[in-house]
């Protein structure tokens, strides 16, 4: 296999994964507590995740304040955000949660310019407007019910503020690989310590812990583990060394394209006008935000015509 082909393939499996997990999380929203759920997910992703590093002898030992710094990226981005994800599912179409999510890419500069003084260009500021801008045209409908006092107005806030912790999440990653600790073996130890954190909140509010024998259960919380938990991010961690990771986070701008795709045939989410016009806004705001598209070359094109 030549290295374009594997790249692409590489590429290819973490953006599937990515934008068809947000609807497989709706078959974990049954009996079991959403709390709990995400704690299973990320228990058995974790110990996956453990276990291969101990299969191939990685380097497993790190002294107290690492493993601090991986118990709060855990809570941050295996934890709590994803609780919120899926109490917001409940109200909201998998795709749409998706979008908001895809506004990571300028949360990410946001906070990676608070925390840790990385640069924010003119044309982030420039890709943010136009993102925010589409997700306000996608969310024309939602936003109209909120003003009416529908209750969609608490999965919304959810899902924004599951995006901010998401994101200071992901800036601390990029600390913690700033300090030169494997990126691998920090998300195993984070993603274990995320769902013992959860679990163990669980248990102080009285929620129930139960398990759903289900094959749809089951095997959805499979596919999320394995697959959207462990081999999306494996598979992303392997091109981000191949190509580097500007160009590997082009893959954000496609999953809420595949979510929202997922969601029409799945869950029978009507496309308005209006989400017509703000998905391609959204997509080429997130595409300027990360440098990926020149809007001098369009000016220049545009003038030419």
């Amino acid at each position: 296999m030549n290295k374009r082909l594997k790249n692409g393939l590489l590429f290819f499996i973490p953006t599937l994964i990515w934008g068809s997990t947000w609807y497989v999380i709706k078959f974990q929203l049954g009996s079991v507590d959403p709390l709990m759920s995400v704690s299973y997910r990320f228990f058995m992703a974790g110990c996956i995740m453990v276990l291969f590093c101990l299969l191939f002898k990685y380097n497993m030992r790190f002294g107290y304040k690492n493993h601090l710094l991986f118990l709060l990226q855990g809570v941050l981005l295996f934890g709590v955000n994803y609780w919120m994800v899926y109490m917001a599912e409940l109200q909201l179409t998998s795709g749409l949660i998706a979008i908001i999510f895809s506004l990571v890419v300028i949360t990410n500069a946001v906070f990676g310019k608070i925390f840790i003084r990385s640069k924010i260009t003119w044309k982030l500021l420039i890709g943010g407007i136009l993102a925010i801008s589409g997700t306000a045209m996608i969310f024309a409908k939602e936003i109209g019910l909120l003003f009416g006092g529908n209750m969609l107005l608490s999965a919304i806030i959810m899902s924004f503020a599951s995006l901010i912790l998401a994101s200071l999440g992901n800036v601390l990653s990029a600390y913690t690989q700033k300090k030169m600790i494997p990126l691998f073996q920090s998300n195993a130890y984070s993603m274990v310590y995320g769902a013992l954190v959860l679990f163990i909140i669980g248990l102080f509010i009285g929620r129930k812990v139960n398990f759903e024998m289900e094959y749809s259960y089951v095997l959805s919380l499979l596919y999320l583990a394995i697959f959207g938990s462990v081999i999306a991010f494996s598979s992303y961690l392997k091109i981000v060394g191949n190509i580097g990771p500007a160009k590997a986070s082009y893959a954000l701008v496609l999953v809420p394209l595949i979510a929202m795709i997922f969601s029409t045939i799945f869950e029978s989410y009507e496309w308005q006008t209006n989400a017509l016009f703000g998905m391609p806004v959204l997509i080429i705001g997130n595409m300027i935000a990360m440098d990926k598209l020149k809007p001098e070359k369009l000016l220049k094109k545009w003038k030419k015509l």
